[in-house]
């Protein structure tokens, strides 16, 4: 009878304390992994908002009528597509290729936007990620062959 009383105290006496062990090597993996999956939609999102941006303005420089209005339309568009996406850019850079407009009424001609944008990371506190991830998205849009330029 005494033999299987110890037995029995060992089996429910012998985890004690496991959980909080348990509990303590995993909650850094999950956080770890909470923190790449935060990264992760950032940039996919900031992806996204550049892309947007981009065709926002190669179509709105594609609308004007001279290079130099194109040109600033286009940084407007891309300006107004970006703060509407709610992504904060460190640093954004706005291409655009307006030499389509130097062509002759009739002939193809396009206009290309390059948009560069830098999604910060560096607030999510995850070692060995980056701090910032440049993102960069090129769009070209036609230009009406038939109108004047």
């Amino acid at each position: 009878m005494r033999a299987r009383r110890r037995v029995w105290r060992c089996e429910l006496g012998g985890d004690r304390g496991s959980y909080a062990l348990e509990t303590a090597v995993l909650a850094p993996v999950l956080i770890a992994i909470l923190g790449l999956m935060i990264a992760f939609g950032r940039v996919t999102d900031a992806e996204g908002a550049v892309d947007s941006a981009a065709h926002a303005a190669a179509r709105a420089a594609s609308l004007e009528r001279d290079a130099g209005s194109a040109q600033s339309q286009a940084r407007a568009a891309a300006d107004r597509s970006l703060n509407g996406e709610g992504v904060t850019c460190t640093t954004s850079d706005v291409a655009i290729d307006a030499s389509g407009y130097a062509s002759g009424v009739g002939e193809i001609a396009t206009v290309t936007a390059t948009i560069s944008c830098t999604a910060r990371l560096d607030d999510i506190a995850l070692p060995g990620l980056p701090g910032a991830k440049t993102i960069t998205s090129t769009w070209t849009s036609p230009i009406d062959t038939y109108r004047a330029r």
